[in-house]
């Protein structure tokens, strides 16, 4: 195992209406709300799905292809280097940053373990 899931980050123009619906529809509260990114999860100890602000969203057209769907997963590391040289040789390939696309494109961050997630 190289990463455990943190987030799965949607984008959004609204990130709190979202947040509030997906809080209101899972029973579970707004942990963070740091305006441009907002957490719904079970405490603020335990991972959940964000909305990150994306000014010129525009809402997918699923399953018509022509907007595809908007979403990347924060995966924690204990050590960021370390992991990007495994997700690397995993076959993943590196965007930007700790930004990584797995073999079929689908972007992932690798970030830094949170301190209230066990080691």
């Amino acid at each position: 195992m190289v990463a455990r899931l943190h987030h799965l980050i949607l984008d959004a123009a609204d990130p709190q209406g979202s947040a509030a619906f997906w809080s209101a529809l899972l029973g579970q509260p707004i942990t963070y709300d740091g305006g441009d990114f907002v957490v719904v999860s079970s405490s603020d100890k335990h991972s959940g799905i964000a909305f990150q602000l994306a000014p010129d969203h525009i809402a997918p057209t699923w399953p018509d292809p022509s907007i595809p769907q908007q979403a990347h997963l924060d995966v924690a590391v204990d050590d960021v280097t370390r992991a990007g040289r495994e997700v690397i040789a995993l076959g993943a390939r590196l965007l930007a940053g700790n930004t990584y696309a797995d073999p079929a494109g689908h972007p992932f961050c690798l970030i830094p373990r949170p301190s209230w997630m066990s080691p």
